[in-house]
């Protein structure tokens, strides 16, 4: 009795992973065994950096929010101290968005818990 290889499941595998190795450099791109290394390495760091990326985008809503309160003489933690104990329900996302794009309004936020 023949062997039995299932080459079009093999070869569906491996065309995935060339697919998924498109732009790379050199024989990253082409030959399957160093391709399948360096699409594995790069799932894992977009899995790592998925993460990282949410708290890159808190950190610099933060420091919107510290730059925009620090021109009505307050600081970052005094400023959100404030809009808690003044139940202003608006995030970190937004408030950083007014601070940059709309100052009337934060300037608005700063004058009601002053």
């Amino acid at each position: 009795m023949p062997r039995s290889v299932n080459s079009v499941a093999s070869r569906k595998r491996r065309k995935k992973i060339l697919k998924a190795a498109k732009g790379y450099f050199g024989r990253r791109k082409n030959v399957y065994t160093v391709a399948k290394n360096a699409v594995e390495k790069a799932m894992t760091y977009a899995y790592r950096d998925r993460k990282n990326n949410k708290r890159n985008f808190r950190s610099l809503w933060i420091m919107r929010i510290n730059a925009g309160a620090r021109q009505y003489g307050m600081s970052y933690s005094q400023f959100m101290g404030k809009v808690k104990a003044n139940n202003i329900e608006l995030n970190r996302k937004v408030l950083a968005d007014l601070a940059m794009n709309n100052p009337k309004a934060f300037k608005a936020i700063v004058e009601k818990i002053k």
